[in-house]
């Protein structure tokens, strides 16, 4: 073995050294730009407004209780529409489908880290020219095969892929939290059409009970017409209430039937889906006072909405680091190698063996501050990531306190009403027995009865509201989704197992 062949081995070994060097410098390397840190933003230590009184056991159960909270309301029916809306709601499977995407982005990301191999091979036939001398000569026919592979592998020295990396995982938190958010408005949503709709269905039976007592009413006036008791006015008044409150029935029916429909569009069914199920009436759920509402700092780890923002400006920041790293010189190693030939027969032959290896370095010198004036770009992204942050902590502390002082506030208003139903069922009764002997006029009459059913209808509106103001305080919190890992995820990582969830499913 000549000199020659014996250095081609130890060139191989320099070059592999130096791929091994540069590759170590790559895991020990530093990364540009800034880390991240979590924003602090001040929150008060205790809530402004009225809290719900806990027990200790609920007290001791709270994450328990926020996670699925409609099953306070102990409502079978309102069970099953939350957990059919969570597997079929189309706004739930599109976030879904979100994850998936950022997944899938980080994962172009992190291919960077790697090197990239091209394989190609070719065959061309090729006429080279004649003698110059003789116009009718030609050139011999050749052919040329040809098949290899080009390399390159960009060592991430300063760690601007990494970063990327970084912001891609971000991202992925960004859209797990979103997710979260959709789960959240969902149950709060269904909840509060569900609520609705009993609401309106109680209204109907009120109305309905409230125009049969009228009905009464004027039958008994108009039998005193004819025996001419009382004039033809009471007996005008009276049909007029009957008409009044029979009016407001197909109203109440209508909000009723849209109530239905909005349930159907939140379970991604056609609006008439559930009419069937639902028509039937029942009572309004009601759920008990007492909600673990814990302090305001509790709200920064539970809201998935201020997740989703603490998570933007981690990916934000990670892309000041990801334009620092342009500022830097990129290293690369580069190879290429392959066989060529003349002959079919003498293709892949030692002697048509070629290869090429090396470093290579670039560096941009001159671009007129472009690299710079991103890197102020992406400072500036994260500044307002930090805006959005707090506002979006502001907000939750303000929808919080509101649902307090909204609970509390509806609470009295529900007690008062109470007493005034009752007082006007003893007015009713008492102007009723008064006209029958003749000791009132009947507008008397009319007048109790009307404020009983305004009052009777007040309460049942507030009952439906003491229940709606604790699904907007439950929401509020950030109840609605799983606090642990393995439970809140089980649904989605199931669909992405079972392949790409079609656009529509009816």
């Amino acid at each position: 073995m000549d000199e020659n062949e014996r250095s081609e081995p130890r060139g191989h070994r320099s070059l592999w050294s130096l791929a091994l060097l540069l590759s170590l410098s790559l895991l020990t390397g530093c990364m540009v730009g800034p880390n991240f840190r979590r924003p602090e933003t001040p929150v008060p230590a205790e809530w402004a407004g009225p809290v719900p009184k806990a027990s200790p056991e609920a007290a001791s159960a709270a994450e328990k209780e926020l996670t699925s909270w409609w099953t306070v309301f102990e409502d079978q029916t309102l069970t099953s529409l939350i957990e059919r809306a969570v597997q079929s709601n189309l706004d739930l499977k599109l976030a879904e489908a979100r994850i998936q995407q950022a997944r899938a982005s980080r994962g172009i990301s992190a291919s960077f880290l790697g090197p990239t191999v091209d394989a190609a091979g070719s065959y061309s036939r090729n006429q080279l020219p004649g003698s110059s001398l003789d116009e009718d000569s030609k050139g011999p026919l050749t052919s040329q095969y040809q098949a290899g592979f080009d390399a390159s592998w960009e060592l991430d020295i300063f760690g601007g892929i990494r970063r990327s990396i970084e912001s891609a995982d971000a991202n992925i938190q960004v859209a797990v939290e979103n997710r979260r958010d959709v789960l959240v408005t969902l149950t709060a949503e269904v909840a509060r059409n569900y609520i609705d709709l009993r609401a309106f269905q109680q209204r109907i039976a009120i109305a309905q009970k409230n125009l049969q007592a009228q009905e009464h009413s004027a039958k008994l006036t108009r039998q005193r017409f004819e025996f001419g008791f009382v004039s033809g006015l009471d007996v005008a008044n009276a049909e007029a209430q009957v008409a009044t409150t029979a009016a407001v029935i197909p109203l109440l029916e209508a909000q009723a039937r849209q109530s239905i429909y909005n349930l159907s569009d939140l379970l991604g069914l056609d609006p008439a889906a559930l009419v069937e199920e639902l028509s039937p009436a029942f009572s309004i759920p009601v759920a008990p006072p007492s909600v673990p509402v814990g302090v305001p700092s509790d709200l920064l780890r539970r809201r998935p909405d201020i997740r989703s923002a603490e998570a933007g400006i981690h990916s934000a920041t990670a892309q000041i680091g990801v334009a620092t790293a342009d500022l830097f010189p990129k290293f690369f190693l580069f190879g290429s190698g392959g066989y060529q030939a003349v002959k079919f027969s003498s293709w892949f032959e030692p002697a048509g063996l070629f290869w090429s290896i090396g470093p290579s370095v670039s560096w941009p010198v001159f671009d007129m501050g472009r690299i710079r004036s991103n890197i102020e770009v992406q400072k500036i992204l994260t500044e307002q990531s930090v805006i959005v942050y707090r506002q979006t902590v502001l907000v939750a502390l303000q929808e919080t306190e509101n649902a307090l002082i909204a609970s509390a506030k509806e609470q009295e208003h529900r007690e008062a009403l109470v007493d005034a139903v009752a007082a006007n069922r003893k007015a009713v009764d008492l102007a009723l027995k008064l006209y029958t002997e003749g000791l009132t006029d009947f507008l008397n009459v009319l007048q109790a009865q009307r404020a009983l059913f305004v009052t009777e209808d007040a309460l049942v509106q507030s009952n439906g509201t003491v229940s709606t103001n604790l699904v907007a305080l439950y929401k509020a919190l950030g109840g609605g989704w799983g606090m642990e890992e393995e439970g809140e995820d089980k649904t989605l990582r199931d669909r992405e197992a079972s392949g790409p969830t079609p656009v529509a499913q009816r």
